[in-house]
């Protein structure tokens, strides 16, 4: 049955190597959650104590070093290989095929939130500097600006409670990611892709 289920999907007879795309980054995402789990045992969600984690993943825990950085460059790779994905997609003019654009976009638009997450949780200088000035475009809103961005800081400023919430966020989105990823192939699947 598994057999019959994977030659009966359409696929045109000219297809290259680009067409791998979508499985590298399937791979990547979970490569990037289980070094995410490993890295949030000792991370300390403390804005007193969360630089100072990320260096005692560093120097004292073993192989942390590499694992945060291979983190962090993963998923700088893991985003540029997204865009390559949606470049191809614009050449091949896959967005009409409406609602798996939607997903696609859907995924881009919570991988680069969770990006600018990941990026905050060092919690330092840049970082607190990096967060304070994006959350601070969102108070470009008119009405409701100011009770946005104190609610999505959990005060008046980026504090404490902000990177609780960035890392709860950080955490969660990929797992999100993921579920989209299953709806994208679905999609995928019952559209067919096209060269």
């Amino acid at each position: 049955f598994v057999n019959r289920a994977l030659f009966s999907i359409r696929v045109p007879k000219n297809i290259s190597y680009f067409w791998n795309f979508g499985s590298i980054l399937r791979v990547i995402l979970v490569l990037q959650i289980l070094s995410r789990l490993f890295l949030t045992i000792f991370f300390i969600r403390d804005s007193n104590l969360a630089f100072y984690s990320v260096l005692y993943i560093q120097v004292n825990v073993n192989f942390g070093w590499i694992i945060r950085f291979v983190h962090a460059n993963r998923a700088s790779t893991f985003l540029l290989l997204i865009f390559i994905h949606i470049c191809r997609r614009l050449y091949f003019n896959s967005f009409n095929k409406s609602a798996l654009w939607a997903s696609g976009v859907t995924i881009l638009l919570l991988v680069i939130g969770s990006a600018f997450l990941g990026y905050v949780l060092p919690w330092g200088q840049i970082s607190f500097w990096g967060a304070t000035v994006i959350t601070n475009l969102i108070s470009a809103i008119p009405v409701y600006r100011v009770s946005i961005t104190n609610w999505i800081w959990g005060g008046f400023s980026v504090i404490r409670a902000t990177l609780t919430r960035f890392y709860t966020f950080h955490f969660l989105f990929p797992l999100l990611v993921l579920v989209l990823i299953i709806l994208h192939l679905f999609l995928l699947h019952i559209t067919g892709s096209s060269n």
